[in-house]
């Protein structure tokens, strides 16, 4: 990954605006028209069966332990900041390097299973769903914030509420508004598997960002947390 293309990717990953952002452009691949469901064994049954769980920080700190060993030294990295004459110099070759370490590295070829947050939005007549915006979810780890970004990813997202459609909609109408989880399972993309920076909110946090073509696509409706492990 040449600096001009990190340089591009990471201002384009991290351009996250504070609200959850509709999905209106339906992309090629797998259907984004899903079953809300209301039970976590459901909604993890529906994806590859020999899916890796990355739903926790425990399990995500042992995947980045198989593909890179160790966090990063980010203070050293880190420096005096973005303004530091040497700080983009040390983060390009901090992804240059781990890109060639993890060559060949067999947990690229895992599927994984990560989490995004998702709300109910308006009803799609034609689909008999509900559309969902999605946002990104943040994963606090000993190696830094975790946030998977998701390629191929049908831009349209419809969630079929089945019997409790008409009870639903009612909720919406009267302004609630309703969290659902959207889970998504696929393999990373080799040539830019992982993506190491820092936040421009957080002072020195370092924040790496997996990226995982989508092959598969669940809802999960948050309000049975007892349903989760």
């Amino acid at each position: 990954m040449n600096r001009c293309i990190l340089r591009m990717f990471l201002a384009t990953a991290l351009l996250v605006p504070a609200c959850l952002l509709p999905a209106t452009v339906r992309a090629d691949g797998i259907s984004g028209v899903q079953p809300l469901h209301r039970e976590f064994s459901a909604a993890l049954a529906s994806l590859p069966a020999q899916s890796h769980q990355l739903l926790e920080s425990e399990s995500i700190e042992r995947f980045l332990t198989a593909l890179d060993g160790h966090s990063p030294d980010w203070a050293a990295v880190y420096g005096q900041g973005h303004h530091d004459p040497g700080h983009d110099e040390r983060l390009f070759s901090l992804n240059r390097e781990r890109d060639a370490n993890r060559t060949g590295n067999g947990a690229l070829q895992w599927v994984v299973a990560f989490a995004w947050l998702g709300e109910l939005s308006r009803f799609d007549e034609e689909e008999g769903g509900f559309r969902v915006a999605l946002g990104p979810k943040f994963t606090r780890t000993s190696w830094g914030a975790v946030r998977f970004k998701h390629e191929d990813l049908p831009a349209t997202l419809i969630a079929l509420a089945g019997d409790e459609t008409a009870h639903l909609r009612t909720r919406l109408q009267q302004g609630e508004r309703i969290d659902i989880e959207v889970l998504m399972a696929g393999r990373l993309i080799e040539e830019e598997s992982l993506v190491y920076d820092f936040s421009h909110e957080v002072e020195g946090q370092g924040i790496i960002m997996p990226v995982v073509r989508v092959d598969a696509v669940a809802f999960l409706l948050r309000e049975n947390p007892t349903s989760r492990p």
